[in-house]
């Protein structure tokens, strides 16, 4: 499988070092399989006058039956609490990658009126059945990205 990460320099080399806390699915390596939402992963870095480089990697596959891989299918209540884990820092999981949708800007302001207790979970679920899909694929550990990501060029937009 081919994924891409969208950033403002070529990544052949992933490592957690330079990755964020308290994002959707904690501290990791953010891949995806559609390489129109990796553009849009770099628009941030060339509004801000960078180069927008997308990175592009062979996937093994054998991580699914190998390594602690937490799959969410679709926007559902396991999803959000995850989500909302990660973000406050809580997450104490060990999955090697995770994989779901991407709470993006549309996404998470219905993520922030959830958490601010302005809607009930089920309403939060609710409205999130509208958005359109996305997906990001998450390496949370070295060995992940080591023994099955594998760089195989980049391309700047």
């Amino acid at each position: 499988m081919i994924l891409y990460h969208g950033s403002y320099l070529e990544i052949i080399k992933p490592d957690l070092v330079h990755s964020r806390v308290n994002v959707d699915f904690g501290r990791g390596f953010y891949t995806t399989p559609f390489y129109e939402q990796a553009v849009s992963w770099c628009r941030k870095f060339r509004r801000r006058g960078k180069d927008g480089i997308i990175s592009l990697y062979e996937f093994d596959e054998k991580a699914y039956q190998e390594l602690r891989v937490l799959n969410f299918d679709s926007y559902s209540e396991e999803w959000l609490d995850f989500i909302l884990n990660c973000r406050s820092g809580k997450d104490t999981s060990d999955y090697d990658i995770v994989v779901g949708g991407v709470a993006n800007d549309k996404v998470f302001n219905t993520v922030e009126l959830y958490f601010e207790q302005l809607i009930d979970k089920a309403e939060a679920i609710n409205r999130l059945r509208y958005e359109k899909p996305n997906l990001q694929i998450c390496f949370r550990t070295e060995i992940a990205m080591e023994k099955y990501l594998h760089f195989e060029g980049s391309e700047q937009i």
